[in-house]
């Protein structure tokens, strides 16, 4: 299996900071907002990684990271998506790449406390379809959400005015390789992006799709609020971390 990160797109919603730095660029608590996900895909045996970047100052990320050795990795690769075509488009991007094999996609401002080795090793044992990781929130309107019958996920309703349930769908999604054949027949929604929720959508209709509520807590980092209780959350009870002293 092997690790797509995606870190591109402008965030707007981060400005006046993003004026300067790409978003996942941006601190929380003690180490840039880049490293959590990396570490949640090293810490699940996931070691062949791409990162997906975009926007302004993305030759930043080759400064910082390099080839990944402070991660214990031998190399880390990079792709450039232009523009903001959607959470889609940008995984389409690391096909080549991907060779074949099955991804765990990691969005780049998404951290978990707890790790997803049980998630990964699920999926592998799994060989067909895809797996999405779910939380319960206060806030389900806000997300894609999930609609579940047992152990079957139904359908994932974007933004629902009416939420069937208040499992929200997380940026962390595990899929084979038909994924990349997936994404070339979607068309742009609404605001003009390639939807994940339709490729997660594909996979239902399929019946290829299984799905796990992540335990311990899980943020985003997308908006100053959001931001700020990240890097609160990492200060008060750690995060998934790999000891990057032991690869110095």
């Amino acid at each position: 299996m092997k690790g797509v990160i995606l870190a591109g797109g402008l965030g707007t919603r981060l400005f006046p900071l993003t004026k300067i730095t790409n978003k996942h660029l941006l601190p929380v608590f003690d180490r840039p907002m880049i490293y959590y996900p990396i570490e949640a895909l090293v810490k699940a045996g996931v070691e062949d990684i791409m990162i997906v970047t975009g926007g302004r100052k993305s030759g930043d990320f080759l400064s910082l990271l390099g080839n990944g050795s402070d991660f214990g990795l031998k190399h880390l690769n990079y792709t450039y998506q232009k523009g903001e075509g959607g959470i889609a488009e940008a995984l389409g991007l690391a096909e080549h790449w991907a060779a074949g094999e099955s991804i765990c996609v990691i969005l780049g401002d998404n951290i978990i406390e707890r790790n997803i080795v049980n998630m990964v090793s699920e999926f592998r044992a799994q060989e067909k379809g895809a797996k999405i990781l779910l939380k319960q929130v206060h806030d389900p309107e806000r997300f894609g959400v999930a609609e579940i019958d047992g152990d079957k996920v139904v359908s994932i309703i974007e933004k629902p005015t009416e939420p069937v349930s208040d499992l929200a769908v997380i940026g962390i999604y595990m899929y084979d390789s038909r994924v990349f054949d997936v994404i070339k027949t979607l068309e742009p929604s609404s605001r003009g992006e390639l939807e994940i929720t339709d490729v997660n959508n594909w996979y239902i209709r399929d019946g290829s799709m299984t799905y796990e509520v992540l335990e311990g807590w899980w943020t985003d980092a997308g908006t100053f609020e959001s931001l700020h209780h990240a890097s609160s959350l990492v200060a008060k009870g750690g995060a998934n971390r790999v000891d990057q002293a032991e690869h110095a």
